[in-house]
């Protein structure tokens, strides 16, 4: 017979469970590990379920900031699979999706740039790593390098970006549905129905919960939006990725279980990872920098990007995809703003030009004896809205950058911004001029003339916290 201090005691143990579970998530993908009884026999399962291959050489040096982290995500469209539901094996993989992700110092953000499959450029060469050598080569689409191994495609995204990566997880067709029906489908929103019968799609409009296979063709649907290119597809997988975060977070995953390890064991069945995060330590270990990360810090940006002038059909990085991937290499914020954002210029929140902190006219003078710097601070200033009436060297070096204005507000307010923009941190100094006067010391030979932020660039851009309907 069960005495009545027993009974308590019982109860309180799927409490603690319940804790333990709580507490190890992983990102983009949401790894999450611990399922009550018999948890040492699936920490052995789940190890078990992992693949690894090589990483790699990088082609760019590690210089990126300390605590920071970049993870490139593929999603492999290999047909070589145990089901024929995604086409027939031909032996050859391609890209299907590419993913750089940066995990910011401090594990205040995550940004996820997408990069297009079509895009196209000069690939380095790929020595064989295990998968097969790839010979790399002029107008190359990114996707090819898979057929390499994903350490070539590593060494593309690399080329583009110049970013170093530090780890890459890739995932295959199967294992995408599988985690999806591991989670019980994931939430979606459309404006209008979708059909596409190559991508085996045919979705109704509005609110609805989607199984894996759906979702993976949400994901990978070209002939169903835009002009059947590669470009149009990439908001839907905005969605579909802010939806999987959602639910692998919510407390109907969390709580239970059974579901976790179902999704968990699917997702472990499903990657390749390089050696660095193959354990189910170290992958804890990055489950519990995403997890400290919220929603609202969570952003997926498409790589901006423009025809290619050898090819109508592929497209190559423009200038604003660099200013993403220098944000990144520094470990500084997006400057990105959605596409359906009004642009108000360079800062000036929709305000009269005479508002404009950046409208006063502005003089360039060298005084760092370094050429080049002066013109170097006028193409920054000008990319952010200034109007840069000169540029000369000054009559006498100086090693402190310096400020000069009139005696008006609007000077002062474009010295202050200038500070603000650049980091200058000069002393304003008012003087007997026309304007502003900015003189560059030899404190900016190191320190250099780029802004501190640059100038919002305009991009197809998701936050995990936004709302599935537009």
């Amino acid at each position: 017979m069960t005495t009545p201090h027993v009974a308590p005691k019982r109860r309180a143990e799927p409490s603690r469970r319940r804790k333990i579970v709580r507490r190890v998530l992983l990102g983009a993908g949401i790894f999450v590990l611990v399922l009550g009884v018999g948890a040492a026999t699936a920490i052995w399962r789940l190890q078990g379920n992992i693949d690894t291959a090589e990483l790699g050489n990088s082609v760019v040096k590690d210089d990126t900031p300390k605590g920071a982290l970049n993870i490139l995500f593929i999603g492999s469209d290999s047909r070589d699979l145990k089901t024929k539901e995604y086409g027939k094996g031909t032996g050859t993989q391609r890209s299907d999706a590419l993913m750089l992700v940066h995990f910011s110092k401090g594990n205040t953000r995550i940004d996820a740039v997408q990069i297009p499959r079509d895009t196209i450029l000069e690939l380095p060469a790929c020595k064989d790593t295990g998968s097969g050598s790839f010979a790399g080569g002029a107008n190359v689409m990114i996707n090819s390098a898979l057929d390499g191994g994903p350490a070539c495609s590593v060494r593309a995204v690399e080329t583009l970006s110049d970013v170093h990566i530090d780890h890459f997880v890739q995932l295959d067709f199967e294992g995408f549905a599988s985690m999806v029906n591991a989670l019980g489908g994931v939430n979606v929103c459309l404006d209008e129905p979708l059909v596409d019968p190559l991508a085996k799609l045919d979705l109704p409009a509005g609110k609805q919960k989607i199984k894996g296979k759906d979702a993976l063709a949400l994901a990978r649907t070209r002939h169903a939006v835009g002009d059947g290119s590669d470009i149009g597809r990439l908001g839907h997988q905005q969605v579909v990725m802010s939806s999987i975060i959602s639910q692998a977070r919510s407390t109907s995953v969390l709580t239970r279980p059974d579901r976790l390890f179902k999704f968990v064991n699917a997702l472990t069945k499903s990657i390749t990872v390089d050696k660095g995060i193959s354990s189910i330590p170290e992958l804890t270990g990055l489950a519990k920098r995403a997890r400290a990360v919220p929603d609202s810090g969570i952003t997926f940006v498409s790589m901006p990007n423009g025809a290619a002038p050898s090819d109508p059909n592929r497209v190559v990085k423009t200038d604003d995809a660099d200013v993403i991937f220098k944000a990144i290499k520094a470990d500084r914020e997006m400057p990105v703003e959605g596409e359906n954002t009004p642009d108000k210029g360079a800062g000036d929140s929709g305000a009269t030009p005479s508002a404009n902190p950046r409208s006063t006219p502005v003089r360039v003078l060298n005084a760092a004896q370094t050429s080049g710097l002066g013109t170097s601070a006028q193409t920054s200033m000008v990319g952010l809205g200034y109007t840069v009436i000169g540029v000369a060297t000054a009559q006498k070096p100086a090693t402190a950058t310096r400020i000069f204005v009139d005696g008006t507000p609007e000077a002062r307010k474009t010295a202050e911004t200038l500070n603000a923009d650049f980091g200058f941190e000069a002393q304003i100094v008012e003087q007997p001029i026309t304007g502003v006067w900015l003189i560059l010391g030899s404190d900016r030979i190191e320190a250099g003339t780029d802004p501190v932020k640059p100038k919002p660039v305009k991009a197809t851009t998701r936050k995990a916290t936004d709302t599935l309907c537009s």
